[in-house]
């Protein structure tokens, strides 16, 4: 296993669509390991293919505290949801910055897994947010693209800052 690099906004590859698995490989799986001790060691609860520049439709989420629960959703598709909340989100590719996101409340995501059978499962609270966050990823979104302009501005002025600082 290793740790990938975590592309970091505004990086342009974040914008990539990523495209669908075809067949759910030992090379998917291992991406899959390799992405999972990447979110471990961030540390995060989600990470997106997108994320470590392999723009295929693969994301893993594990919102337990002890980090035992890892769920990997290969070709995610929300299928249906309902309900509105507004939770802060942060996001490993844009560090340090927080702000509240509007979604869905409640979502039915269907999937393959690791050995590429179909599933779905219900989600809510803190998941179905996670599992939402992280399928953007796959269109090339990042949540910092929901707030206003100004934030943004001020969002990308702070990342330029601290990278001047770290040079």
């Amino acid at each position: 296993m290793a740790i990938l690099k975590i592309l970091q906004y505004p990086d342009d590859r974040l914008h990539k669509v990523a495209t669908s698995v075809k067949q759910v490989t030992d090379s998917s799986r291992k991406l899959i390991k390799d992405m999972a001790e990447t979110m471990y060691a961030a540390p995060g609860i989600g990470l997106a293919a997108t994320q470590v520049d392999q723009h295929l439709r693969i994301i893993i989420v594990d919102t337990s505290e002890e980090n035992n629960n890892l769920m990997v959703f290969i070709n995610p598709e929300i299928i249906s949801f309902s309900g509105e909340s507004d939770c802060e989100e942060g996001c490993l590719s844009v560090p340090g910055i927080y702000e509240k996101v509007r979604r869905a409340e409640r979502i039915t995501v269907k999937a393959l897994n690791l050995k590429g059978d179909p599933f779905s499962m219900d989600a809510e609270g803190l998941l179905a947010v996670c599992i939402q966050h992280e399928m953007d990823h796959l269109l090339g979104k990042v949540f910092v693209e929901y707030l206003s302009p100004l934030k943004q501005t001020r969002i990308r002025a702070k990342i330029k800052k601290r990278v001047r600082e770290t040079m």
